[in-house]
């Protein structure tokens, strides 16, 4: 429940609406695993709770930690389904990707996500409890949070507005909203929903091709939503909000990596007023693509910034525990 949602529900339940800001505070920012915990509100409050409410839980199944020190966390949900969460460590930054869903229905060709059956939308608890697992198990305070985990965020536009909507509130986990970033492989009626949420989350459009017969190889969901009608939602969403979005591009040998793909993406990207994230292909199993070599890598960057394009380079973290961009998958039901 957003704080709104319990104030409703406790006031239903005959209390005090301002007992819904103690809840909160003891769910999201103290890690109270039960009602019993919550020593300030009265004991027939919580005998209440008790009797109407549960307060969600992932379950620990598997934890990776790479060479270069990314961590890779494997879930178990009630239900015995599985998600993975990646926490990513570079320079002052600690960045955790979400997983939105138990597995992807856009089977984007590069991506393992796609591989596996869709069974269900993450909840909102499914989706906040990876953030709090990692404040008060592993504790660690992270950064930065990102919608690039398993799942298309956007197809599951609800759960993971009230999932940001706790995550922003201040007695929630009081994270800002700047540090928030939604992925989307360009789900158009959920890009117009994110540009009137009224927070200034960054969003993030993973483009990977320039026209649309690539891209409707690599990404079906180009199909529906065409290049054309992705860059007109992105550019409702930036005068919206008055936010930088950012074009996330995988380089793949051979497909998507000539020159000519260059000076298409630099046309876009200023077009949009957009940065650009260079990402090398990672190796999934059973799947042909390759990263180019880094000298092609340099060309394609270098004729970006030659067309005043701002680019970054990401380097892919946790590559040899499957926790790479592209390659989280989790594990079938139990």
């Amino acid at each position: 429940m957003t704080l709104g949602e319990l104030e409703k529900a406790i006031i239903e339940m005959g209390e005090p609406a301002y007992r819904a800001k103690q809840i909160f505070l003891w769910l999201y920012q103290r890690g109270a695993s039960n009602f019993n915990k919550m020593s300030n509100v009265p004991k027939t409050v919580r005998d209440k709770l008790e009797r109407n409410y549960y307060i969600g839980s992932v379950e620990l199944s598997e934890h990776l930690r790479s060479r270069d020190g990314t961590e890779k966390f494997l879930f178990k949900l009630l239900d015995g389904n599985f998600i993975e969460t990646v926490l990513i460590y570079a320079k002052n930054r600690k960045t955790v990707c979400l997983s939105t869903q138990v597995g992807c229905k856009f089977a984007c060709d590069f991506c393992a996500s796609g591989k596996i059956r869709f069974e269900r939308n993450l909840t909102p608890s499914e989706i906040t409890n990876q953030i709090l697992f990692l404040y008060h198990n592993v504790k660690q305070r992270t950064t930065n949070y990102v919608f690039m985990g398993i799942g298309e965020p956007l197809d599951n536009y609800e759960n993971v507005r009230k999932a940001i909507i706790i995550m922003n509130e201040p007695e929630g986990m009081a994270i800002g909203a700047r540090r928030i970033t939604i992925s989307t492989c360009g789900i158009v009626p959920g890009i117009e929903k994110l540009k009137d949420l009224g927070l200034q989350i960054n969003l993030s459009i993973s483009l990977h091709a320039t026209d649309n017969k690539l891209r409707d190889t690599l990404m079906p969901i180009n199909k529906r939503y065409p290049l054309e009608k992705v860059i007109e939602a992105s550019e409702r969403f930036i005068n919206a909000t008055g936010r930088m979005i950012t074009i996330e591009y995988i380089l793949i040998k051979g497909t998507n990596d000539s020159l000519k793909q260059a000076n298409e993406l630099a046309k876009i990207a200023r077009r949009l007023r957009a940065k650009v994230n260079l990402v090398p292909c990672s190796k999934i199993p059973d799947l042909n693509f390759q990263p180019p070599p880094w000298r092609n890598i340099d060309i394609f960057m270098n004729r970006l910034i030659d067309r005043g394009v701002k680019v970054t380079l990401r380097e892919s973290k946790g590559e040899d525990i499957q926790a790479a961009c592209g390659q989280l998958a989790g594990r079938p039901k139990e």
